[in-house]
């Protein structure tokens, strides 16, 4: 696409070499490696990011003059009754079970950075979804996603049945078959996406279209556990309630257990609150303050989780040592199209399929040291777990493998730490439990998610001058070279 014909032959030269110059400054000689793999658009057509996410993350219900003495944090307000001027008249406060001034700013805090209009903190993520539970009716039908966090499975299945509830579990990643499944007394649509912990992905969208067309009366709740309001926002893509357990990544600190519900409407709102204040399933004033704190950083170390969840993902993939690796920011991922359709971003949690069976599974997890084994997710610390043996347990076999959730399935909730720290661990790991040298170096993995936006750099270049050229239109124009060169040496 270039015209060189206006320039001296020395001067087509020097263009020449300046261009390779700035080629090779953008790419620096050890990401080349990585561009010979990887040359599609993995990190393009995401969802813009959430306007202001960190802001108000940071500010939303910390109102400093609503605070004693002006405090900028919200204080630790651990009484659980409050004084009366006269019969029924008070501060706003009455008793702690019916609210507390540390939890409302925390669900002021939710509800802003969900774009809800109310939010509901609760005891723990199985106290939310058994207070949604609550409100339906003995021959209500419910139709959930066959692939769930395996609480959820329990109370469904143990808790939500016995008491009358008919659940059809269905493979939601295939609208046809959830609306298939949806009829004229369906009343709860429940929703895992990513799923727990086979990391499928739901067309949120279509779901909630669906659920508008066949069962209007159905309240469709997307749980977010995986994601955070950060990366997506379902009440945006249609969901009447998001639910989180608050305990993973909008804590982040692994001290603090705590559930949430998010919505706009107002029926379910004062719904569910009453069932908060009748049956009393609310979280302590400390954990609020807790997670108040926590999620000022949520922006911060979301960023963190997916940068080195990506290194994390390619290099298992890589590696020689798994039969599969589960990860929407890869681009072999079923679901990867519409998961960047509806999310910022991918998050930090892998599941895959190691090769060895369950004894390797079983070596891989006793052998790591950063990787810390253990249950829960989406906190600073890097963990690894046995879905099988441990958080999934309650499943019977025969169900687990019909899922996909085999004995050689590893879970890892991908951590802050330094990436490097968390490939080598891996590798040393993987060659305790599958014998061999593995196919990849980790160095060559530490910073995969800038290797692959220059890689979408490079190509959106090409398909620009690919249609510049077809159209007839100019080619690359350069700008003047010798200023340019000057500008990067002094930067540099």
């Amino acid at each position: 696409s270039f015209s060189f014909s206006l320039f001296p032959s020395t001067h087509r030269h020097r263009l020449v070499f300046l261009f390779l110059c700035r080629f090779l400054l953008f790419f620096p000689r050890e990401r080349l490696f990585f561009l010979k793999h990887t040359l599609h658009k993995t990190m393009a057509e995401h969802l813009e990011p959430f306007p202001s996410f960190g802001t108000l993350a940071t500010h939303a219900g910390q109102d400093p003059s609503k605070f004693p003495f002006g405090s900028v944090v919200p204080p630790i307000n651990m009484s659980t009754t409050f004084a009366q001027s006269a019969p029924g008249q008070h501060q706003g406060y009455e008793y702690s079970r019916g609210g507390n001034p540390t939890r409302d700013p925390l669900e002021k805090q939710f509800a802003a950075i969900a774009n809800g209009k109310h939010a509901i903190t609760w005891a723990s993520g199985l106290a939310a979804t058994n207070a949604i539970l609550q409100t339906l009716r003995p021959g209500d039908h419910v139709v959930s996603m066959n692939d769930l966090y395996g609480g959820t499975n329990r109370m469904f299945r143990r808790i939500g049945m016995a008491a009358g509830l008919r659940f059809d579990f269905v493979d939601t990643t295939s609208t046809e078959k959830l609306e298939a499944a949806l009829r004229h007394d369906t009343k709860l649509v429940w929703v895992e996406s990513p799923t727990n912990p086979l990391l499928q992905v739901t067309d949120i969208r279509g779901v909630a279209a669906a659920v508008r067309r066949r069962s209007p009366q159905a309240i469709f709740v997307v749980d977010n556990t995986f994601m955070s309001a950060f990366f997506q926002r379902p009440l945006e893509l249609g969901a009447d309630v998001e639910f989180a357990s608050v305990t993973k990544y909008y804590n982040g600190h692994s001290d603090s257990l705590m559930g949430v519900t998010i919505m706009r409407d107002d029926a379910i709102h004062e719904k569910l609150r009453f069932l908060q204040f009748a049956a009393g399933a609310v979280p302590s004033p400390f954990d609020c303050y807790l997670v108040g704190r926590g999620l000022k950083t949520l922006h911060v170390r979301m960023e963190a989780h997916e940068r080195n969840a990506y290194s994390v993902a390619y290099f298992l993939r890589d590696s020689g040592k798994c039969v599969k690796v589960n990860y929407p920011g890869l681009e072999d991922h079923p679901g990867h199209a519409v998961a960047k359709a509806q999310s910022t971003g991918f998050s930090g949690m892998i599941s895959f399929r190691i090769k060895g069976g369950l004894q390797a599974a079983k070596t891989f997890l006793c052998s790591t040291k950063v990787f810390l084994l253990a249950e829960s997710l989406g906190c600073v610390e890097s963990l690894a777990e046995h879905p099988a043996i441990m958080t999934h347990a309650s499943i019977v076999k025969e169900e687990r493998e019909r899922l996909g959730i085999y004995d050689d399935l590893v879970r890892l909730s991908v951590g802050i730490e330094d990436t490097l720290d968390l490939l080598q661990d891996l590798e040393q790991a993987l060659c305790k439990a599958v014998p061999g040298a593995c196919s990849v170096k980790p160095g060559d993995y530490v910073d995969v998610m800038e290797q692959l936006k220059q890689a979408n750099k490079l190509t959106d270049r090409r398909a620009l001058l690919a249609q510049r050229a077809k159209s007839g239109g100019p080619g690359l124009q350069l700008a003047a070279p010798a200023a340019s060169y000057q500008q990067q040496q002094q930067q540099q």
